[in-house]
């Protein structure tokens, strides 16, 4: 690829620097390492999830006034100036996220009169009220009967018996939706209500229900059968309404994991607590006592000026970030023996999954084994992700049990190869769940519902793959295919788990070079080009959140550490370690570094649902530095 910025080579100067922010990065990132081998970063969401944890607790009558105000401090913490609490660190404020901290702050005691009270309250008038807040929202507030039921959507339970052929049907729903669907068809039945000790009437603006879309529409129609479903519920038949209620409780019972958990994420683990807990299911039960003691687990405390503080992950992401934290000591050069990479390789190979999971719906004879988890336990959900990334690390280490590697590495080839989908690319957790008209269910206005392939999964399947020798493999090629079919028009890939056409592009490029594809080739030049353009003047990369729903954000945002180990990345992938765009790049790492090694980067390039809901991952402003420095100082010499 030629380059007429083309600049002299790099000077003994700038590789000493860049050797020196190697090794130090490398030796806070093995200080962080669990004796048990593992690595996990907090994972920094917004504060509905503190709110919702002490909702949860109001409702089943077990919050303690020292959890509020530990959380309470926390919640006002977040606060804006302009009296909101947005959804990612910087971005604008968000109706939902604020109605539900200001009732959190309520029942905390803060007094309604207050500035950050009457400056939230106004905000939220202002901008709709209560309702223009999103559905989940107004389930917590029907719970305490600040809402009505009947102006919900419907969600019957009898959608649970709805064979896989039948549109709709749970497998229809990507795995975190159907996890948290189950058990709402049970709590939007019983439509139950209970003492919140507080009202937030004075957030309700008094404006008029919406009226029907026009007719034919397909929102006319949507809107239509919901009518029609809460007619239903009237004069519901009883027997097959009570089966239908047994079979959900039984599905969510099936699906608790073993650390007391649904899913590893925490709205499927609430609302399956409620539901089991309407359902009849004491406290004391096996099944919601390990489900609350779950919880416990997920805190995160620490003091500060004002008191100690309580937050809830939403999440947590132990194999995904310690398998990409071997990769990234490996780039740093890390022997592959080390101990460090033997006491990771050994945790990551207790990890397997060796059970058929809701996966197997779409891929009945697939067999089980060669998956993994993000999470802790979820042995219901591997995900395809994870499972690329492991195959990834364990090809690069040296481990005493080579065998032992070898047939994991085999199984996890068996099982990517065989879920991917059938236009050639690879989804997170199913294969083909791709029925968008739940895309368009009144209940279905707050993040993505199904679990289409993405470009970034897709890259990191073709990647591991073709690193294990499959380049030929007719999987990597249609992979491949579907990855060029699904370039932007800008010459960016879209980033569905991460920050955003930064992150698709940065998984990509590597991804086809991997596979084959020269550097010269057209779709390379177009990234290339891309990526370039759009470095900041302080030689960093930066994508605010925001590019998910305004295009004027796309590649455009604060320069943060993780998000420039992307962008340099994708360059150093076709050989561009020798130009000023990289050399810029790199100097921005070194020189934003920390004393201990790190980095600190509080903007979110974590993806939950696009548009909808953010993460902060606390580890990736460690790892894609150093994952990007490692691979520069072996291509610069």
């Amino acid at each position: 690829m030629t380059d007429q910025l083309q600049q002299p080579a790099t000077t003994t100067t700038e590789v000493t620097d860049v050797h020196q922010a190697v090794v130090a990065a490398r030796e806070h990132f093995l200080s962080l390492q669990h004796p048990e081998g593992w690595w996990k970063g907090e994972l920094e969401t917004n504060v509905t999830m503190d709110v919702e944890d002490l909702l949860l607790r109001q409702f089943l009558g077990i919050r303690t006034d020292t959890e509020t105000e530990e959380a309470a401090r926390w919640i006002r913490s977040q606060q804006r100036a302009d009296g909101t609490w947005a959804n990612f660190r910087g971005g604008p404020g968000d109706l939902s996220t604020t109605v539900e901290a200001y009732a959190a702050l309520k029942l905390a005691g803060d007094d309604v009169e207050a500035d950050h009270m009457v400056t939230a309250r106004r905000w939220i008038l202002a901008n709709g009220g209560l309702e223009g807040t999103r559905v989940f929202t107004r389930i917590w507030l029907a719970l305490f009967g600040e809402w009505s039921w009947d102006e919900l959507p419907a969600m019957p339970p009898e959608m649970t018996l709805l064979p896989a052929w039948f549109p709709f049907n749970v497998s229809d729903w990507g795995c975190w939706a159907r996890q948290t669907v189950v058990p709402l068809t049970v709590v939007c039945t019983l439509r139950p209500r209970r003492r919140l000790g507080i009202t937030v009437r004075e957030l309700r603006t008094g404006r008029a229900r919406p009226k029907l879309r026009p007719q034919w529409s397909t929102g006319y129609a949507f809107q239509a059968l919901d009518k029609g479903l809460h007619a239903y519920h009237r004069r519901a038949l009883r027997g097959l309404r009570r089966y239908a209620m047994r079979h959900a409780a039984e599905w969510i019972v099936a699906r608790q994991e073993a650390d007391g958990s649904w899913g590893g994420i925490q709205p499927p683990w609430v609302y399956s607590l409620l539901a089991l807990h309407l359902l009849g299911y004491p406290l004391d039960h096996p099944v919601l006592r390990e489900g609350l003691a779950g919880l416990d687990r997920f805190l995160v405390r620490e003091q500060t000026a004002q008191g100690p503080v309580r937050r809830m992950e939403a999440c947590q992401s132990p194999v995904w970030d310690t398998v990409l934290g071997m990769l990234a000591l490996r780039d740093a050069d890390l022997p592959a023996d080390h101990p460090a990479l033997r006491r990771a390789t050994d945790y990551v190979l207790g990890e397997e999954i060796r059970v058929k999971g809701d996966w197997s719906v779409r891929r009945p004879d697939l067999p089980a084994g060669g998956a993994w988890a993000f999470e802790f336990d979820n042995d219901n959900y591997p995900d395809i992700d994870d499972t690329a990334e492991v195959l990834l690390a364990l090809d690069r280490v040296v481990h005493p049990d080579r065998a032992a590697v070898r047939s994991a590495i085999r199984r996890g080839t068996r099982w990517l190869r065989g879920m991917q989908s059938r236009d050639g690319g690879w989804a997170a957790f199913d294969a083909d769940n791709t029925r968008t008209t739940l895309r368009k269910l009144p209940f279905c206005d707050f993040g993505e519902v199904i679990d289409p392939p993405s470009a970034d999964v897709t890259a990191h399947v073709v990647e591991a793959l073709a690193v294990l020798g499959r380049t030929e493999d007719q999987a990597v090629r249609r992979g491949v295919r579907w990855l060029l079919d699904n370039q932007e028009e800008g010459g960016s890939w879209f980033g569905r788990w991460g920050a955003n056409h930064l992150y698709g592009t940065g998984a990509v490029v590597p991804a086809l070079v991997r596979a084959g594809l020269p550097t010269d080739h057209p779709a390379l030049c177009r990234a290339v080009r891309w990526v370039e353009e759009h470095q900041n003047a302080d030689g960093g990369w930066g994508e605010d959140l925001r590019s998910y729903r305004d295009p004027a954000w796309i590649g455009r945002g604060d320069s943060t550490p993780s998000q420039t180990g992307w962008a340099l990345l994708a360059l150093l992938a076709v050989g561009r370690h020798d130009t000023d765009a990289v050399r810029r790049g790199v100097e921005f790492l070194t020189a934003s570094q920390r004393p201990d090694g790190g980095w600190d980067e509080p903007q979110f390039t974590g993806t939950g649902f696009p548009g909808d809901f953010y993460i902060n991952y606390h580890l990736y402003r460690v790892i894609f530095p150093l994952t990007a420095l490692g691979r520069y100082q072996r291509a610069a010499g």
